[in-house]
């Protein structure tokens, strides 16, 4: 019995079929990989339904080079055209606090403090202060605020 009998039944329909199985992948785990494999997949797609008769080795080879073809210009067409957000703060959490005013809750002390700011208790650096000031964020260092009287 042949071990590879199944890829003797490939036909478009399984490599369109193949094709939107990993586009959803990249939906469930976003990567930017598997939709350029999933784009290779639907061009063998079109190819085995020009030229049915492509035996399963030609049509896994050609797959293969499609596959590198298709990562390296989306990769390219993405340095070339990168998505804009318009929230510029993403993963950058403290800088969207920077200019904005706050009262300290705890104290400063030798130039270190803390201060609750909506769900999270923040470090913060500045000039010693007594709980209850009025502070305005001058800057972000990692996970520490800089702050001044307000």
């Amino acid at each position: 019995m042949d071990d590879f009998q199944f890829f003797d039944a490939l036909n478009h329909w399984t490599w369109w079929a193949f094709g939107i199985v990993l586009v959803i992948l990249e939906i469930l785990l976003p990567g930017a990989v598997f939709v350029w494999l999933g784009i290779a997949a639907g061009l063998m797609g079109f190819v085995v339904l020009i030229a049915p008769g492509l035996s399963w080795e030609a049509q896994m080879t050609l797959f293969a080079v499609l596959s590198v073809v298709s990562v390296v210009a989306g990769r390219m067409y993405m340095h070339r055209h990168p998505m804009h957000t318009d929230d510029t703060g993403l993963n950058r959490r403290g800088e969207q606090y920077i200019g904005r005013l706050f009262t300290l809750d705890e104290p400063i002390v030798n130039g270190n403090g803390k201060m609750v700011i909506d769900d999270t208790t923040w470090k913060v650096e500045g000039d010693d202060m007594a709980a209850g000031t009025r502070v305005k964020v001058t800057g972000v260092s990692g996970v520490l605020l800089k702050v001044e009287v307000a």
